[in-house]
Parts: structure tokens; sequence; C-alpha cells
């Protein structure tokens, strides 16, 4: 057995977990979800490995991957991917909610993000990879985990009738100020899709109101 030929099986060998893993996988995400992990790791990889092919080709990045990537350029952004989350984790076999994060740590528009401080998973992916609602999130300096900072940070359903009902949540909170008690008190329910009512009549806002506003009073 040749060098090349002996390093391909090892390649196999190492990488028949995660292979396994992503077989089996439904193809849903969830804040527990491995699969999720190894799968956004390997896809950005392959994103890396092929964009500037794809864009020279006039195809999309996606139609390349399934279409026009070698099976060395898999196998090698596979393994790329889950050397990095050994690397940066502990171990391939990482929930997706331990790497992406929702984090607020002041009123800046531009947060320095920090893995020493607290935030909350966050289970869906960013949009690239299929995800509605979508959580755009990266690593940052000084950080492994991932913290959104685009993506659908107000999300809505309405249902329109003799009586209009509709609920809705904002990512974080509507304050921008963080003493304020509405700095992120949606936070957990954008993370959690457990929408909050709309209030639009009056009789909805009974017992929901901290304060009056009248114009030119």
């Amino acid at each position: 057995m040749g060098p090349t030929a002996a390093r391909r099986d090892g390649q196999k060998a190492k990488l028949a977990g995660p292979i396994a893993l992503l077989r089996d996988w439904n193809h849903r995400w969830s804040a527990k979800s491995t699969a999720t992990s190894v799968a956004v790791f390997w896809g950005e990889d392959m994103w890396a490995l092929t964009s500037q092919a794809a864009a020279a080709a006039g195809m999309s990045v996606w139609d390349y991957i399934a279409d026009r990537a070698t099976d060395a350029q898999r196998l090698g952004a596979l393994e790329t991917a889950t050397d990095r989350l050994l690397r940066d984790f502990g171990g391939w076999r990482v929930p997706w909610g331990e790497i992406n994060r929702y984090q607020r740590n002041d009123g800046a528009i531009v947060q320095e993000f920090s893995d020493a401080k607290p935030s909350i998973p966050v289970p869906f992916t960013s949009a690239r990879w299929g995800s509605l609602a979508s959580f755009g999130a990266k690593a940052y300096p000084g950080t492994k985990r991932y913290y959104g900072t685009s993506g659908n940070s107000f999300v809505a359903v309405v249902e329109f009738g003799p009586r209009l009902r509709a609920w809705a949540v904002t990512a974080g909170g509507v304050s921008g100020h963080p003493d304020s008690p509405h700095f992120d008190d949606q936070a957990e329910r954008y993370a959690n899709g457990n929408l909050r009512p709309v209030y639009f009549y009056p009789e909805d806002l009974r017992g929901h109101i901290e304060r009056r506003y009248r114009p030119g009073g």
C-alpha cells in the first residue's frame, strides 16, 4: 500500500464516526443536535474551498458543492471541521447550542463578545443553510463560540379574520438600555420560538400597560 492509499484509508477510519452521524441525521437543527454542529462546520469549510471556483463557473456555491466538488474536497473539509471541533470544544460530538449563542452585554451597536460572559443557546442556523428563522453567527476575536449578529431579528405570525390575532418576538428586547427590564426579556422567547401575543385591541391591553402616552399631552 502506497502512502496516498494509506493516508486515504486512515482518513476514512478517522471520519467513520462523523460520516455515520451525518448519514443518520434527520436534517433538523436543534440545540442538542451534534450533527448540526458537524454539518455547519463542514459546510463552512466546503464554502471556503469552493466559493471562488463556483463564481468562476457562474454557479451558486450550493450547486457547485453538490455537482462539482470532489470526494477529496468533501472528505478534506469534513476532516478540517472535525479537527476544529476537537480543538475548540474538546470533541467532535458537540451540541449545536454549546456553539451557537445569543449574547447582549451592553447597549453598544457593535458588541464585544466573550466566551466568559453569559449567553444563551440558539438552536437555529444561518439562512445560508436553509434555516428560517435565520441566525447568522460566527466566531469573533478571542471567542470559540459563535455569536449571532444578523438574521431574522423580528418574527411575527398574523391571523386575519373578523378579529385580528398575532404573535411576535424580537431578538433580545425592545430597549437599548441595559438597566431596562426590556433590554433582553425576549431573548429566551426568541431562542425557543415562544412568540408573545400582540395586543391590538383596548381590552387586550388590560393588565399589560406600564405607562400611557398621549401626543401633545
